[in-house]
């Protein structure tokens, strides 16, 4: 419930800047300019909607696979779909190095469930079927459109904020006219926006944990999966992390960030078994969580919660 409010608070916090935004620098360039610029940013919200999904494939090197193919991986898809009350997505193999597992599509109709060859290699089949428990709940909550929604409100106010500075619109930005400063100003404000928005995408990384463990999953068991996920994404060369550098938001786990997380996640693993259990999950659930200044900038300017708090979230399910 907490994290939904916080979602909803976050929207409209959003919506009120935006209607600031609106109100003035609408009066400020002209109702029409403002609407060229607000048209311009739906266009490119719009297009990468359109052929967003095919991009990700691509990039991906995504493979439909048949029951046949990959029995077991289907069985899990379409038993948590069933639970979580959803028709089953689509299911593909992606030919990377990276072990991960992700979910897009447009809608929650022609969504589409993938996982890497890593992964299957990396996770017994309780890991395995948190990690697809999490990737099915972003379907169930929509959160492929959410978040394309979330992306019109930095948008909007980048390209006003290009126009201002670089076009002065027509000449107006001439002889005194602050117009070219507040494009300035409203930069800052996209900086400030966009923090907002990757803000909105570590609390529905934090929700789909929690839907996960809402459809059948054990704590320890997605807590292990993202352990053994942070090692593997650590040991994978730079390139192959390049290649997809524009995609980890679909990712379960940041892979940028995983030789960070490897080292704290140690600290979890008493026993240094490689898994996380039931009894290191308690202890965790009543520890203080220490987390460096620096890393807490880099969760800032991440899309996915810093991992020893994610798990933390994780032993209070227990």
């Amino acid at each position: 419930m907490w994290l939904q409010l916080r979602l909803y608070l976050l929207l409209g916090l959003l919506l009120g800047i935006i209607y600031g935004v609106i109100v003035g620098v609408g009066s400020a360039i002209g109702t029409a300019n403002f609407l060229v610029f607000g048209m311009l940013a739906l266009f490119f919200v719009f297009l990468q909607y359109l052929i967003g999904p095919s991009l990700v494939k691509w990039t991906m090197r995504v493979k439909w696979v048949s029951e046949r193919e990959y029995p077991q991986l289907h069985s899990m898809v379409a038993e948590l779909a069933s639970s979580a009350g959803i028709r089953k997505p689509k299911v593909g193999v992606s030919r990377v190095p990276i072990p991960n597992a992700f979910a897009f599509g447009r809608t929650r109709r022609d969504a589409k469930v993938c996982v890497t060859e890593g992964l299957l290699r990396s996770l017994n089949d309780d890991e395995l079927r948190a990690v697809l428990g999490h990737e099915i709940s972003h379907v169930k909550h929509n959160d492929m459109a959410l978040i394309t929604l979330l992306s019109i409100f930095p948008l909007l106010i980048y390209y006003m904020a290009l126009g201002l500075i670089f076009t002065g619109f027509g000449g107006q930005g001439r002889g005194g006219n602050p117009l070219p400063l507040i494009g300035l100003g409203m930069l800052v404000l996209y900086f400030i926006v966009s923090l907002l928005v990757l803000y909105g995408s570590r609390i529905r990384e934090y929700y789909a944990d929690l839907g996960s463990i809402r459809l059948g999953s054990r704590p320890r068991h997605l807590a292990t999966a993202l352990y053994k996920l942070a090692h593997g994404n650590a040991r994978v060369p730079k390139e192959s992390l390049k290649r997809v550098e524009g995609l980890k938001a679909f990712f379960v786990n940041d892979p940028s960030r995983a030789l960070t997380e490897v080292r704290d996640l140690k600290e979890i693993d008493v026993d240094m078994s490689g898994t996380i259990d039931y009894d290191e999950l308690v202890a965790l659930r009543s520890k203080a969580v220490r987390i460096s200044t620096a890393d807490r900038i880099m969760e800032l300017m991440s899309t996915h919660p810093n991992m020893v708090k994610r798990i933390k979230h994780l032993s209070t399910l227990v």
